[in-house]
């Protein structure tokens, strides 16, 4: 890295700060990030934003379906076209692609989603065969609408009402509190390390901290009911704790992660997702290893937070 372009590196340190904004975001002011942020669009309403017909879209749905991932740009296309464009509504989309990415940050999808439909920055992200030309012509080449393609030109662009003022997005009045312990909190000795999907691997700070205890995973039966993952996805997480398998002592089950919690003396990481505070009688409790601790000061844009960061 230390050898990149310099292009490329602050490229890159910018994506490694954009899923920090949305991970800090998200701590802040939790659930609130499903619904319309700082301006109104179609939110809750029903209807799939990606009938079948096009070639750029048809092509992005499958690689989503398929692998399971999408480069940023077509992530920003199908979130376009399904609000933007077809008006269906986007807490229904970010939900079908959460369920299909195997990289699926329940912060960035959100964060993305928000920023391109608009309900973000106010401005909606104009979804065009422009764009489809400049990166991916042969799509444009082979699509059966090619005389007669829907997205010919830019949406008319929208003006969007200004939604309900959300006061934590211009100030915390606890920020400890979104960020978490900075120092371990030790309650007893813990006989075991859970493991979350915020902190799967060799690198969870429990994990380290406690080398030589056993670890669990305890894929979790009612969130799993409920957001309906992909096979992909939970195939991902097994592959994941397979290989962590190769070097520890590891448990799997299915259940409820809280109640074993509850019931067993467990070292965990702390996630900033708002079901963590589900767990009580933690034996241990180790700092989320941020990039950049959460400030107090506005996280109304990814330049306003970026500007206030230590």
């Amino acid at each position: 890295m230390a050898k990149a372009p310099t292009a490329d590196r602050e490229k890159f340190r910018d994506e490694l700060l954009w899923q920090e904004y949305a991970r800090h975001l998200y701590a802040r002011i939790g659930t609130r990030l499903f619904e319309n942020l700082r301006f109104e669009q179609v939110w809750d309403e029903a209807g799939d934003g990606w009938p079948p017909g096009m070639a750029c879209v048809d092509f992005a749905v499958d690689a989503l379906s398929q692998d399971g991932w999408l480069v940023n740009q077509t992530r920003m296309w199908l979130a376009s076209q399904w609000s933007v464009r077809n008006q269906a509504g986007w807490l229904h989309g970010q939900e079908r692609m959460y369920r299909e990415l195997i990289d699926g940050s329940r912060a960035a999808n959100l964060l993305g989603w928000q920023w391109t439909v608009g309900t973000g920055t106010g401005k909606p992200y104009g979804f065009a065969r422009w764009q489809v030309q400049k990166r991916a012509p042969v799509l444009c080449g082979g699509c059966a609408l090619k005389r007669n393609c829907p997205i010919e030109n830019f949406p008319d662009e929208q003006s969007l009402a200004a939604a309900a003022f959300e006061p934590l997005l211009l100030s915390d009045p606890d920020p400890q509190r979104t960020a978490g312990p900075l120092l371990v909190v030790e309650n007893r000795a813990p006989q075991y390390v859970l493991l979350t999907i915020d902190s799967l691997g060799d690198g969870d700070p429990a994990l380290v901290a406690n080398p030589t205890l056993p670890v669990v995973f305890v894929f979790n039966e009612a969130a799993l009911k409920k957001l309906q993952l992909s096979a992909k996805r939970i195939f991902f997480y097994l592959e994941t704790v397979q290989d962590l398998a190769e070097r520890k002592d590891v448990q799997i089950y299915l259940g409820d992660p809280h109640q074993f919690a509850r019931e067993n003396a467990v070292a965990v990481t702390y996630a900033p997702v708002p079901s963590f505070q589900k767990f009580t009688g933690l034996a241990q409790v180790h700092p989320y290893p941020w990039l950049k601790k959460p400030h107090g000061q506005s996280v109304r844009s990814f330049s306003a937070w970026r500007g206030k960061l230590g």
